[in-house]
């Protein structure tokens, strides 16, 4: 089944193409949006959309800050697929799609944000590799979100990992944002 969704997020007016297959493909994800709330693009962001869906997060980020200071990827070839569909449709056709398993096949640097919403029903491996591997991806300064139901877990790896985590409370989700102050992951400057 084919879905139109049309949105405004962040004041971006938004018209997306998505089909059953992929997360959410009825309406915006109630997670995505409680975690665009609390991020603020910068016009000197670069942004990775880390598991991008359709687009949701990638799009409104190149909409405000430029296609070319965004790359999103995701696993899925369908969310792909939907992905390159509605970054043209909604006037952001240079943005970098790519489709990869986490940072497996990406080899983009250098982000200041990366957002992700990651499958927390399965086990912590997706979340783990996203956590670890994101921290290297960023330059000093640049910070991780993540947006779950269940925050325990993942605010552990973040401290264990940046060293901290601000937490935020938004309908029912966690929002949670580590800032990348150090090279070196938190834990092994804690053993040094």
């Amino acid at each position: 089944m084919d879905y139109l969704i049309e949105a405004v997020v962040k004041g971006v007016h938004l018209r997306l193409q998505t089909q059953e297959g992929v997360f959410s493909p009825a309406k915006i994800d109630k997670g995505t949006q409680a975690m665009l709330s609390v991020v603020d693009f910068e016009a000197d962001d670069r942004v990775l959309d880390l598991g991008c869906g359709y687009g949701v997060v990638g799009i409104v980020a190149a909409s405000v800050i430029g296609a070319a200071n965004v790359v999103m990827v995701d696993i899925d070839p369908l969310a792909i697929h939907l992905a390159s569909k509605n970054s043209v449709l909604n006037g952001v056709p240079d943005v970098v799609i790519r489709q990869s398993d986490g940072f497996r096949d990406l080899s983009e640097t250098g982000f200041t944000k990366i957002l992700c919403n990651p499958p927390y029903h399965t086990d912590f491996s997706v979340a783990k590799h996203f956590i670890e591997k994101g921290f290297n991806r960023l330059v000093l300064g640049g910070k991780m979100y993540m947006v779950v139901k269940r925050n325990v877990w993942y605010q552990n790896k973040l401290i264990s990992v940046f060293g901290g985590v601000r937490v935020h409370e938004v309908d029912g989700y966690y929002v949670l944002c580590s800032e990348k102050r150090c090279s070196q992951y938190a834990r092994k400057r804690k053993g040094r």
